[in-house]
Parts: structure tokens; sequence; C-alpha cells
């Protein structure tokens, strides 16, 4: 994939658990009624024997792959990320987490992406729910490349875990060749001055930030913190320790995200400065993506504003 291309990370899902189903058996996709939308209709006339749709009925589709994962299958319940965290959440606390289940939410319409959809289909809580429930793994990949790899990651990984994508067309940022490790940020660019830890399709503007930064004199470390849950703390403390200043960026409500989950590693380090960026604890509305992260300041201008605010 061509980097800087322009393509949904959701459409690397589609892509992958193509590929992943065709090699193993045991992996199901269950379908809540809008594959077209979650990329997962290569899938269903590839492998219609490992394809299950249940209509527009999320809590089912919980409680059916639930009832797979006892038999060994590998489940991935598909649909948007505010009906797979919240319209769900009952079902993943109960069903799927208290067993520890091998069950994989994979979701597209994380965060603001949805933008003309509007507020009642952006998931800006999602991953701060489901983070707090016992044995789930909640990862954002930041574009198409990362996307396929965490899929992967995922599928060959025991238990529960939260997967968010983008509707909209994010930028290619990796080379095919990158590794992922789930729990394990990536670091794209070092730095002395601060830190920008990103998220996801906030990644990428992390990258533009520390550019123009790198044009003022100010350089910066940039971490893909891919997986909001298991967290990699070392990969904090070591922007703790060696710069102090930390920035970070998300397209989720600051409360309870990625910028609360830095917030606690630094609240237990004692020491450290740190600038949240994302959704202004406020809903969206109906407008164009880039619009959206406007109004909640998740933009290039404001992550080099923040940065400079703490140097």
């Amino acid at each position: 994939m061509e980097k800087g291309k322009l393509i949904a990370t959701r459409d690397g899902f589609g892509d992958e658990i193509v590929e992943l189903g065709q090699a193993n058996q045991s992996i199901y996709v269950i379908d809540a009624d809008i594959g077209k939308s979650c990329k997962t209709g290569k899938f269903s006339k590839a492998l219609p024997e490992q394809y299950l749709n249940v209509g527009i009925a999320e809590q089912n589709a919980a409680g059916v792959a639930a009832g797979l994962a006892t038999t060994g299958k590998i489940p991935f319940v598909v649909t948007y990320a505010v009906f797979g965290s919240l319209r769900m959440c009952e079902q993943i606390r109960q069903e799927i987490c208290y067993p520890n289940l091998n069950v994989k939410i994979a979701c597209s319409h994380g965060g603001l992406t949805p933008a003309n959809d509007g507020a009642s289909h952006q998931a800006i809580e999602d991953m701060g729910v489901l983070r707090t429930i016992p044995n789930m793994t909640v990862i954002q990949p930041a574009d198409y490349v990362s996307a396929k790899k965490l899929v992967r990651q995922a599928a060959n990984a025991y238990g529960p875990m939260f997967l968010r994508f983008t509707r909209d067309a994010v930028p290619v940022i990796y080379d095919e060749d990158q590794e992922f490790t789930i729990g394990k940020a990536v670091q794209i660019r070092d730095g002395k001055d601060v830190a920008i830890i990103a998220i996801g399709d906030t990644v990428r503007l992390a990258i533009d930030a520390a550019k123009e930064l790198e044009a003022q004199g100010v350089t910066a470390r940039v971490l893909d913190m891919h997986t909001l849950k298991p967290l990699d703390t070392a990969a904090v403390a070591a922007c703790i320790r060696d710069i102090g200043k930390i920035v970070t960026v998300e397209d989720h409500n600051i409360l309870n995200g990625l910028g609360s989950a830095v917030c606690e590693c630094v609240a237990e380090a004692g020491h450290g400065a740190v600038r949240r960026i994302g959704v202004q604890d406020q809903f969206g509305q109906s407008a164009p993506y880039e619009r959206l992260l406007d109004m909640n300041g998740i933009t290039v201008e404001n992550i080099v504003a923040q940065a400079k605010s703490l140097l």
C-alpha cells in the first residue's frame, strides 16, 4: 500500500479478515446487518459457511459470538463502534469478558469519522468505557497497514478484544514491513523537547505537528499508542523520564481515553506535565470530519500550540 494514499482503516480490516478466514476455518464473522459499511461483504461471499448475519440485533450478536467461542471458534462481531460498545456493553461484560472468552469486536465508525451521520453514530466514549472492563483489550490502528497487521495479531491472540476503525479515509503512514505488537507502542520519531502520544486517526496529525515543531527548532518524540489497553506503560514512563512534557492526541472524549490513561501514569510517577487534545466532553454533530476535529481542537495547529505551552 502506497504511503500517503487515503484509505479508511475499516478497509484494512475487511481485506485482512478474508485472508484470515480462508486460512483458518475457525474464524467467523457475526454481522449486525451493516456489512456494506463495515467491509464484511467480501468475507460473506468468499466464506458463507463462516458468516452469520443476525440482523440489527447487536446484543444478540454478542451472545452468539460468546456461544461460538465456547466451541473453539474465533468470532468477530462486526458493527459500528457506538453500538459495538454501548449497545452491547452488558453482554460484553457478562457473557464475553467475565468468562474471558475469545471474542473479537471489530467496529467501524469510531470517533468523529462518521461525520455527517451525526452524534448518534459518533462513538466518542467507546474505548473509555471498554477499557474499564477486566480482560478486555482495546486497539485502534492508525492506518490501513497497521489495521491489517493488528487484526491478524488479534486473531492469533486469545481473549476479548475491541478493535476500532475509521469510516473516513486517512493517509497510509507505515511501510508494509512495519511490525506491530499488541500492547507495545510504535515510536515514529524521536525528540528531546516534548513527547506527542497519539492513537488511531490522530497519529497523522501528531506526525505533521512534529514536523512543524522541528521547523521551529523544537524536537518531538512521536508515539503511536495503538493499544489503549494494555497501555505501553514502559513507553510512557520513558517519555516521563526522558522528556517530562507530553501532549496526548485522540479522536475520543478526553475523559477516560488515551489522555486519561497517560495522566494516570504521570500521576503514579509523581512528576511530568500533560496536555490532552481530544473531544472536549461534548457530542458531535452532522458536519464534515475535518470540521468536527477543528471544533474540538484536534488539529496540527493546536498540537503545536499545546506542545510549545509546555516548553
